[in-house]
C-alpha cells in the first residue's frame, strides 16, 4: 500500500516532502484557533472546490480526456443534494445519506453520458464540445424553472434566483445531531481532502494509474498491447465526475442554496484554468495550486469581478504559451532539481526532469 501512495505517478515520495505534507496538516488543523470564525467559514468556501480540481486532473492530467463537464455533474451533486435533503428531512443522519445519494446520482449521469462518449470513440476536442455542450444545457434548463410547476415535491427550482432552503450536512450524535458548519464544516472539509488526497495517489501510482498515463501518452499504443481503454477511460471520468459532485454537495451545504451560474459558462472555464495553471500531470501540485488560485481570486474579485475573470484568463494564456506543464509543477521540478544536485553536485539530473515532460 505504501509504494502505491509513494509511487513514480506522483511527485513528492521524499521524506521531506512527507515531512512538509505532515507541516502543512498540522498547520491546517491550528488554523482556527487563530483566526476568525467567519475567516474559517471562507477557507472551507476556497478548499470544497478542489475537489472537482483533484478530479479533472485525473481526466485530463493522467488519461488525457479534457472535459469541460466539471460543473455539470457539480450542479448535478449541488442540486441533487438540495432536492434531497429538503424531501428527505435533517434528522436521523438523513443528509449524510442525501450526500452520498447526490454523488452516486452524479455516477451514475456520468456512466450514461461516459458510455454513450466513450464507446461511441468521441475522443479529443470532440469531447471537450461534447462536455461543453452539456454543461450549457444544464445551465439553461435550470435557469428556465423559475415558475411553481418546477419543483420536485416540497423543493423548488427557482430558476435564476437559485434553490433555497435545504439543510446543511447534520452528523448524527448522541443527544442531537451535529451541525456542519464554519468551524465544524471546514474540519470536515480538511479530513475529506486527506482522505481523497491520499485515495488518489493510491489510484494513479497502482496499475490501473499506470494504464491511465499509458492511454494519456499514447492510447492506441496501449490498446495495441492489450488493455480495453475504453474502460480505463470510464474509470477516470466517472472517478473524476463523483470528485466534481463531492465539490457540489459541499457547495450546497455551506450557503445551503444553489443557483444556475455555478454551471454556466464562466464557471465551466474555471477548473481548466485551475488545473492548466497548476500542472495537470500531476495531483500534488493540482492541489496546491487550485488552492493558491482560489486565494487570489476571491481577493481580486473583492474589488472587481470583471477584472478577476480578465486577469484568470490572461494567466491561462500565459500557462500554455510559457509554461504548458504548469507554474506549480515546474516549481516542484526546480526544487527537486535543487536537492539533488545539493546532495551530490557530481548526480545528472534525470532527463525527465530536465525537460518540461514528465
Amino acid at each position: 500500500m505504501f509504494s502505491y501512495i509513494n509511487g513514480p505517478q506522483t511527485l513528492g515520495t521524499s521524506a521531506g516532502f512527507w515531512i512538509s505534507f505532515a507541516v502543512l496538516c498540522l498547520v491546517a488543523v491550528a488554523y482556527p484557533f487563530f483566526a476568525d470564525p467567519y475567516d474559517v467559514g471562507n477557507f472551507a468556501y476556497f478548499l470544497l472546490w478542489i475537489f472537482m480540481a483533484m478530479g479533472l486532473c485525473i481526466m485530463w492530467g493522467y488519461t488525457g480526456i479534457l472535459s469541460f463537464g466539471q460543473t455539470f455533474f457539480f450542479g448535478v451533486g449541488g442540486y441533487g443534494y438540495g432536492v434531497l435533503s429538503i424531501l428527505m428531512g435533517e434528522h436521523y443522519g438523513l443528509t449524510v445519506l442525501a450526500l452520498f445519494l447526490a454523488i452516486g446520482l452524479a455516477a451514475v449521469t456520468a456512466v450514461v453520458f461516459g458510455y454513450f462518449m466513450i464507446y461511441g470513440r468521441v475522443a479529443g476536442v470532440f469531447f471537450g464540445i461534447m462536455t461543453l455542450s452539456m454543461t450549457l444545457a444544464l445551465a439553461y434548463f435550470l435557469g428556465q424553472t423559475a415558475g411553481p410547476e418546477w419543483a420536485i415535491g416540497k423543493a423548488r427550482l427557482n430558476g435564476f434566483n437559485g434553490m433555497l432552503g435545504m439543510p446543511p450536512l447534520i452528523l448524527p450524535w448522541f443527544g442531537g445531531g451535529i451541525e456542519i458548519l464554519d468551524t465544524a464544516l471546514y474540519y470536515f472539509v480538511i479530513a475529506l481532502l486527506f482522505l481523497v488526497y491520499l485515495a488518489i495517489r493510491i489510484l494513479l501510482n497502482s496499475p490501473v494509474g499506470h494504464v491511465l498515463v499509458a492511454i494519456r501518452e499514447d492510447p492506441e499504443r496501449a490498446e495495441l498491447l492489450g488493455y480495453d481503454i475504453r474502460k480505463y477511460q470510464m474509470i477516470a471520468f466517472v472517478v473524476g465526475s463523483a470528485l466534481a459532485a463531492l465539490s457540489g454537495v459541499l457547495y450546497t451545504a455551506w450557503g445551503q442554496f444553489i443557483t444556475p451560474s455555478s454551471v454556466g459558462l464562466p464557471a465551466a472555464a474555471m477548473p481548466i484554468i485551475w488545473v492548466a495553471f497548476s500542472g495537470r500531470k500531476d495531483i500534488t501540485a493540482t492541489t496546491l495550486g487550485t488552492f493558491v488560485l482560489l486565494l487570489a481570486f476571491q481577493t481580486i474579485t473583492i474589488y472587481s469581478q470583471q477584472w478577476a475573470l480578465i486577469l484568470m484568463g490572461a494567466l491561462l494564456l500565459a500557462t500554455v504559451l510559457f509554461v504548458p506543464d504548469g507554474f506549480v509543477l515546474g516549481l516542484f521540478k526546480m526544487v527537486q532539481k535543487l536537492a539533488i544536485r545539493r546532495r551530490d553536485p557530481t548526480i545528472t539530473v534525470p532527463a525527465e526532469m530536465r525537460s518540461s515532460e514528465r
